[in-house]
């Protein structure tokens, strides 16, 4: 019966050692994965509150593009530079 207890301490070991190595496998992990959701939340917090505070320019008064008599449209061939065949 001694032999019994013995095999019992034996298979309760190897279980824990078992465990404790998945553990330490597992934490990397999901010390990774609190770090990312953590840097999720700052960035939407820094997202809502940039877009709370973001204020429309303004052109300063008598200096819009119509009273200035000329239109700031440019057409498509200005906006690319020239290539050689």
């Amino acid at each position: 019966m001694v032999s019994m207890d013995t095999a019992h301490m034996e298979a309760l070991i190897g279980m824990l050692v078992v465990l404790a190595l998945f553990a330490l496998m597992i934490l990397p992990a999901a010390i990774g994965i609190a770090h990312e959701r953590r840097i999720d939340r700052q960035l939407r917090q820094a997202g809502t509150a940039r877009d709370t505070t973001r204020v429309t320019p303004r052109a300063p008064a008598g200096h819009t593009s119509a009273s200035a008599g000329h239109t700031s449209r440019r057409d498509a061939t200005s906006q690319h530079t020239a290539r050689a065949a």
